[in-house]
């Protein structure tokens, strides 16, 4: 039984970069491909926090790096970017997990935070399946996962720069599958629903809140991290290898209700 899963996941012998690794769903993607036996290069702002789950995953028998950088900035993404090879080579899994979301009121963003927004969101899993894609395209094999939101498909209150990010990231994910797919190289995304992470802290402090978003899931529940490394390990994997363009939501049925 064993061999068998291995034979379907099993990412031995595969690198992966992660991005916003450091914490909530980037991190718990990260453990989750090292898990699978992917070598896997963690990126992050936070240098401590991108060293403790570094060191996680190594406590675990696995096999993983970091580095880190601000995606806001263009030349930074390209710095880390290179950076990111140097542990273990070009990567074969890209996970653009990275995300920010100031929440002012649509009238109230200023063209410096739509780029802000804009660049970490979309303009940072662009440049590096750029940097990344051709490469896997030229060995035969690869992996893109995108991490999206509900709020590419719905708007959400306060939230219109982000919402229109993750629509990008959207198209750019069928772009990148319209691109690569016929060299093998797969590109998904994953729509979480509401996640307790460092970014819904804020909103999960509110116990009547929170409690009506979980009712509005046919699960009953909000999500966690650990809802998403059978997802990411699915697309990561040989598996996947007919699954391309699409997007997978791990939500609790919020999206359906």
């Amino acid at each position: 039984m064993a061999d068998y899963l291995s034979g379907l996941f099993g990412l031995a012998g595969r690198t992966a970069v992660v991005t916003g690794a450091s914490s909530g769903i980037g991190r718990g993607i990260a453990e989750a491909l090292a898990g699978a036996g992917a070598r896997v290069v963690l990126l992050g702002r936070s240098e401590a926090a991108l060293e403790a789950a570094t060191d996680g995953i190594r406590a675990a028998g696995g096999e993983a790096a970091w580095r880190a950088a601000d995606l806001a900035g263009r030349a930074a993404v390209a710095r880390v970017a290179d950076e990111a090879t140097e542990p273990y080579g070009e990567p074969d899994i890209l996970v653009n997990a990275a995300g920010v979301n100031p929440r002012p009121p649509l009238d109230q963003i200023t063209a410096a935070l739509w780029d802000e927004i804009m660049a970490v969101n979309l303009d940072a899993p662009f440049l590096l399946g750029q940097r990344f894609g051709p490469g896997m395209a030229e060995r035969g094999w690869g992996r893109i996962i995108n991490i999206l939101s509900q709020q590419a498909f719905r708007a959400f209150g306060n939230s219109g720069a982000y919402g229109a990010a993750k629509a990008g990231l959207l198209g750019l994910t069928r772009s990148q599958a319209e691109a690569w797919s016929r060299s093998g190289v797969c590109a998904n995304a994953i729509a979480p629903g509401i996640i307790l992470t460092p970014m819904t802290a804020a909103l999960a402090e509110d116990p009547e809140r929170w409690a009506a978003l979980a009712a509005r899931t046919m699960t009953g529940r909000t999500g966690v991290p650990a809802d998403f490394p059978g997802a990411a390990v699915f697309l990561a994997s040989g598996s996947a290898a007919y699954v391309t363009g699409q997007t997978i939501f791990v939500d609790g049925g919020f999206s359906a209700m």
